[in-house]
């Protein structure tokens, strides 16, 4: 199972960060949280910094880690790994990604989200449906 991690990030206004997959990306043009592949030896946390500033060139700040998702695609299983982060720092420049938006909670689901990241969007919209 691959562990792949996942930032769901928020920016001054509490809009949320989504991502868009590229046409020649697994899942192409698919929204997702972005984040990436755990590497040997990296922490959760050390991995999804490191890819968020390799995918976006920005800084965040991880304030807490959520409830991982396994999920299974046809041609491979991922445990899915979410934190909550704020954007710190960096204006996004895509590196992989077609599209991003930063979207009101009430708009995330509008988008056409990859599978694995569904139930995590959703535990995140249940999880904060009373706050602004």
């Amino acid at each position: 199972m691959l562990l792949v991690t996942c930032a769901i990030i928020l920016n001054n206004q509490n809009k949320v960060l989504a991502c868009q997959r590229s046409a020649n990306m697994h899942l192409p043009l698919k929204w997702e949280f972005p984040g990436g592949k755990m590497e040997e030896n990296e922490t959760a946390e050390d991995c999804l910094i490191r890819e968020i500033k390799e995918e976006l060139n920005i800084e965040i700040q991880i304030l807490e880690q959520k409830i991982a998702n396994d999920h299974h695609y046809s041609d491979k299983s991922i445990r899915l790994i979410p934190f909550i982060c704020r954007h710190l720092s960096g204006e996004i420049s895509l590196k992989e990604h077609k599209d991003f938006r930063w979207l009101d909670k009430s708009n995330l689901l509008d988008l056409d989200w990859a599978e694995a990241d569904l139930p995590i969007l959703n535990e995140y919209l249940q999880a904060n449906c009373n706050q602004p």
